[in-house]
């Protein structure tokens, strides 16, 4: 290590339990690593998300991220993995969403996906670090690259990897020092349904359609849902048919809507 990389990582140190930890952490990252927004959240189960970190340079409209924090991270592949306890470390964005997460009304929409900004397709790579906090919450801390910068390259990957001890420690650290509402994270995400979906379908749909629902939502296909609940294709085909019915929906372009008009409507 030389000097330069000793003083930013000692502006890390300074920094935890600050407002100044996320700037400092792509201080020390943005030497060998090309990215053009960054951010740090932390999720918890069936509680509003937190922003730690806001590094997306005034390329997001403040409504996209009132959408995105009142609900719409409920949809974030990176929120579900931390819910489910995925293992810690460096994980790009597509190694984690869904088979058709790309094509869902999450991924395409500038209305409630910071990454998306102003056009569809102006941000295409995600890579973020999973720290697990407590149960079924953790910190999630972004880096996002424009499509004309292209992908994050395997040596970037692995300068990012080199450094994941740092970036946990500091976030790990941070937490102890500053935990944003303490206690115990509640219930577990196998057997709970967040707020969001429950109240946006409650009283129209069955427990099992509410969860084949959001699972829509999340980006799944007819073959993913089956896999995931261990039922034919044929089957979640009868469940769609029965959520579209009793929703007066046709589509899955419909049910996203729905989504929106909750999250628009849901209190700031």
């Amino acid at each position: 290590m030389n000097n330069q990389e000793a003083s930013k990582v000692a502006g890390v140190i300074a920094a935890v339990g600050t407002e100044n930890l996320g700037q400092s952490l792509c201080a020390l990252l943005e030497g060998d690593v090309r990215f053009d927004m960054s951010c740090a959240y932390v999720f918890r189960f069936d509680r509003t998300a937190v922003l730690l970190h806001d590094g997306y340079n005034g390329m997001v409209p403040t409504k996209t991220l009132s959408a995105y924090a009142r609900g719409g991270y409920l949809l974030d592949p990176f929120y579900v993995a931390c819910m489910h306890e995925h293992p810690a470390g460096l994980w790009r964005m597509s190694d984690l969403a869904p088979d058709s997460f790309l094509s869902s009304g999450f991924a395409i929409s500038p209305d409630i996906h910071p990454c998306i900004s102003s056009t569809h397709g102006s941000l295409v790579e995600e890579l973020g670090y999973i720290i697990p906090l407590q149960a079924h919450t953790a910190v999630v801390f972004s880096l996002m690259k424009e499509q004309s910068h292209g992908p994050f390259t395997e040596l970037e990957v692995r300068r990012l990897q080199t450094l994941a001890p740092i970036v946990t420690q500091a976030f790990e650290a941070h937490w102890r020092l500053r935990p944003e509402e303490p206690g115990v994270a509640p219930g577990n995400p196998e057997s709970h349904l967040e707020s969001a979906f429950v109240d946006i379908l409650q009283g129209q749909l069955t427990d099992a359609q509410r969860y084949i629902a959001k699972l829509l939502l999340q980006g799944h296909s007819n073959a993913s849902i089956a896999h995931l609940l261990g039922i034919s294709e044929g089957t979640v085909k009868v469940h769609k048919h029965n959520i579209y019915q009793r929703l007066q929906i046709s589509s899955n372009a419909d049910l996203f809507r729905l989504f929106i008009n909750y999250i628009s409507r849901a209190p700031r």
